[in-house]
């Protein structure tokens, strides 16, 4: 036996890892921060693919192309240019043989020649018991004749004209019966008698007539629906007078050949199978090349624009209810290949993953992020924050060896249950050799012998759980942390809302992996100030309301510290403008522009409390404007926080480097 080896082409490869759907899930986010719902954001991640994949715009792109391809291979009429050809050929060399006889009988010809009508399926029929003198003209018209037999069972079955390639009449007789046999099955089917051993056996007898190779009889009504509906957009194409003249051509091909009646029982019964063959109307299509088409492939070139003319329009999924299942693997297949097929499964599979997975679940038909979405989110954006920070500056990057908690001390203690520290190994090993010491080893040769481990091999170590020790650490301070986000219109306007969101979620991420000891509320403020939870935070929008509300959401933050007086306070401000707004003693809310000065004394008087309770106030400028520059600065002036002028991009790493600051002055 022999075996040959090379690259996998049916399909995805079969030996590929699980599909990891977190990539899509961080691209799918980046859209739902910025202020996408899940449900757009998963069309618009579909709509344009991920690295290494495409996505339905490119599809959209290439079934155009080849829209226009086809569209370029010639004209409809091709059929009717060729069978004038012909004909005109024909009559002309009766012409010249009859020219020199000067009998009557050639005068009698001539004129019957002469009389001829200009439609060419009458002049057909008119010639059809004409005995021809010439030779080669007997011979021209024959070939029209087989001509017109082939492209019109070609029009009707696609690669009928290869098959009757030579006029043998034995392979018309097959024909006839190949239609008797199908129309036989068809009417056995529709009584409820047919069976798959029944086509099975027609297509043993006639499978070389379809190419298509159709598994079963719903399979080949479909090609023959798609055949018939392609002639039919035909002849909606071709101009009234073409149109009637192909459809005598046509009409006396098959009564010449004995196949009308067969043919209009076939179309019978598609119909009854098929109702939307009955439509009073198709649309016409343009074609733009300048070849003539022969009527089969012309057929062809219909069926395939009508094709392509669906699949362009499930690729759009701009219906109400649409979903990747609408669009049909065999016709993407037919038109962009088997590439295109596995990239439209990868599509549904990111779909299908991201659920499964557990990223996105549907509440009352909604699409909505999980926690372990968000928290996903999270940890991505705190990735990205680390790998914009310069090398070696801030520390505090990604690891998993012993700190985290604290410094080791060099102290040991038991471990138990729910321990984070790490294991101290040389500890652990000492304590299960201790604990076997007095073991008793038998013999080499005792019963029962590990026959793997004899005498003279070094003794094992069997570890128990009461053997493990963990590292003792020193204990770190812990953080009452409060960020402070500006949820006003203009975040949305000046395109800096999706940003301080990814913000609030890797600081997050950063305080759940680095400082578990701390504790972190986000509060957002418009007109009023509200704590937003991590959940909350993927899907939330601006708020198109006036009111830059920072009194209010510095006494949220006061009251959060007031809670937590054991902890270190930590409060951070992201705002792109000064403060509008103020909470009244009624607890409605005050907005005046320019801010009155209520609104500013009420707000100052907020920053002095935080100064009492020695949080810092660090405030992330967006913007430079002079009357939020201005307001900044007696802030920092009266509590001695900082003032940090973040560009929009790099806002996440401003506000991680800052906390990592604070966090190490509080540590030491």
């Amino acid at each position: 036996m022999t075996y040959r080896y090379g690259q996998y082409h049916d399909g995805p490869d079969p030996l590929a890892p699980p599909y990891d759907a977190r990539l899509a899930l961080d691209e799918l986010g980046d859209a739902v921060l910025g202020g996408s719902d899940p449900a757009s954001a998963l069309r618009d991640l579909i709509r344009r693919g991920m690295q290494g994949q495409r996505g339905l715009d490119d599809m959209l792109r290439r079934v155009r192309e080849r829209q226009q391809e086809v569209r370029r291979r010639g004209r409809l009429d091709g059929i009717l240019e060729q069978a004038r050809a012909l004909l005109d050929t024909a009559v002309g060399q009766e012409r010249a043989e009859l020219f020199p006889d000067p009998s009557d009988d050639a005068r009698m010809r001539e004129a019957e020649l002469d009389s001829l009508p200009s439609d060419t399926a009458q002049a057909i029929r008119r010639l059809a018991g004409y005995d021809w003198r010439s030779a080669a003209a007997r011979d021209t018209f024959e070939q029209l004749k087989d001509l017109l037999r082939r492209q019109v069972l070609d029009s009707q079955f696609r690669g009928m004209k290869d098959a009757l390639e030579n006029p043998d009449p034995a392979a018309m007789q097959r024909v006839k019966e190949m239609l008797a046999d199908l129309n036989q099955m068809l009417e056995a089917d529709a009584r409820g008698e047919h069976t798959q051993a029944d086509f099975d056996a027609f297509m043993d007898r006639y499978g070389d007539m379809f190419p298509d190779n159709p598994a079963n009889l719903e399979e080949l009504v479909d090609a023959l629906a798609r055949r018939a509906m392609a002639a039919q957009r035909l002849m909606a194409s071709l101009s009234p007078e073409q149109r009637d003249e192909l459809a005598a051509l046509m009409q006396q091909t098959l009564s010449d050949e004995g196949m009308a009646a067969e043919m209009a029982r076939l179309s019978d019964a598609l119909r009854a199978r098929r109702p939307e063959l009955d439509m009073a109307s198709w649309p016409g299509e343009t074609m733009t090349g300048n070849s003539p088409l022969d009527l089969g492939d012309a057929t062809t070139a219909l069926a395939d624009l009508a094709d392509l003319a669906e699949l362009e329009a499930a690729l759009r999924q701009d219906y109400p209810g649409a979903r990747l299942d609408d669009i049909d693997e065999a016709a993407v297949r037919r038109a962009l290949g088997r590439a295109a097929v596995d990239d439209m499964e990868a599509l549904r599979q990111t779909e299908r993953e991201l659920e499964r997975q557990g990223y996105l679940q549907r509440n009352a038909g909604k699409l909505e992020l999980t926690p372990k979405a968000v928290r996903r989110l999270g940890e991505t954006a705190l990735r990205r924050v680390f790998a914009d920070l310069p090398e070696g500056g801030y520390g505090d990057h990604e690891q998993r060896d012993a700190g985290q908690a604290g410094e080791l001390t060099g102290a040991t203690r038991p471990w138990q249950f729910g321990d984070e520290q790490s294991i101290d190994t040389p500890a652990t090993v000492r304590n299960a050799l201790l604990r076997n010491a007095g073991a008793f080893r038998p013999p080499a040769d005792a019963p029962g012998q590990d026959p793997i481990h004899r005498e003279g091999d070094p003794p094992r170590v069997q570890l128990s759980a009461e053997d493990f020790e963990v590292g003792e650490t020193e204990r770190r301070a812990s953080a009452a942390v409060c960020l402070l986000v500006d949820l006003s219109y203009s975040m949305a306007i000046r395109g800096t809302w999706g940003v301080a969101k990814q913000t609030a979620l890797a600081l997050h991420a950063l305080v759940r992996s680095r400082f578990p000891q701390d504790s972190l509320q986000v509060i957002g403020f418009s007109n009023y100030a509200r704590e937003l939870r991590e959940t909350d935070l993927a899907g939330l929008g601006w708020d198109m309301v006036q009111g830059t509300n920072l009194h209010h959401a510095l006494v949220l933050a006061g009251r959060y510290l007031d809670r937590r007086p054991e902890h270190d306070p930590v409060v951070l401000i992201v705002t792109d403008g000064e403060p509008t707004a103020h909470l009244r003693r009624d607890g409605s809310s005050w907005f005046d522009w320019p801010p009155a000065p209520e609104t500013l004394e009420l707000t100052l008087a907020e920053v002095d409390k935080m100064t009492r309770r020695r949080a810092s106030l660090n405030i992330f400028m967006l913007v430079d404007d002079e009357r939020l520059t201005a307001f900044v600065d007696e802030v920092a002036r009266r509590n001695g926080g900082r003032v940090l002028r973040a560009q929009p991009e790099r806002l996440g790493e401003f506000v991680v480097k800052d906390f990592l600051r604070t966090r190490r002055a509080h540590r030491r």
